[in-house]
């Protein structure tokens, strides 16, 4: 007599949750987490985008390349730096290095610890090159191609 073994499906191992708590769980992403591409498309539509950026790097990392606009507030130096340089009624959204950094989401705490309002801008700036947005540097704004596995190549939005 064989014993037939149930074969599951790895990605149904675990149930998905009720509609109620994925969109609980969904709205709550969402109010921590913006995407480069709605940054760039905040910042490039002109006048007050309602936030500031907040490049946490440090400065050599700065040096290489910064959102334009953003302002340079390394997550170390926010105790002693927030107050003077940025404003409680705006909220914030902070970026890193990328994917591979958690320095966004330690300044952000920094700053939620604060009383800042802040959401953390999710691919930091290496998402921001590689989907092709201008950045600067000390010698003035460079722009690459996109990076067709992270950004639309010949349109203007991903459409998602």
């Amino acid at each position: 007599m064989s014993v037939s073994a149930t074969v599951v499906n790895p990605v149904l191992r675990v149930a998905p949750a009720s509609p109620a708590e994925a969109a609980a769980h969904f709205a709550a992403s969402l109010a921590f987490h913006a995407d480069v591409s709605d940054v760039a498309a905040a910042l490039a539509a002109g006048g007050d985008p309602g936030f500031v950026a907040v490049d946490s790097r440090s400065t050599e990392s700065w040096d290489q390349g910064r959102i334009p606009g953003a302002l340079h507030l390394p997550t170390a130096l926010i105790p002693e730096q927030a107050a003077e340089l940025l404003d409680r009624s705006v909220p914030v959204v902070t970026y890193c290095w990328g994917p591979g950094c958690n320095g966004a989401t330690r300044s952000a705490l920094a700053l939620a610890q604060l009383g800042y309002q802040v959401k953390e801008m999710l691919g930091g700036f290496e998402y921001w090159v590689r989907e092709g947005f201008a950045f600067e540097t000390w010698e003035g704004q460079e722009r690459r191609a996109p990076d067709a596995l992270t950004a639309p190549v010949d349109a203007t939005d991903c459409g998602c």
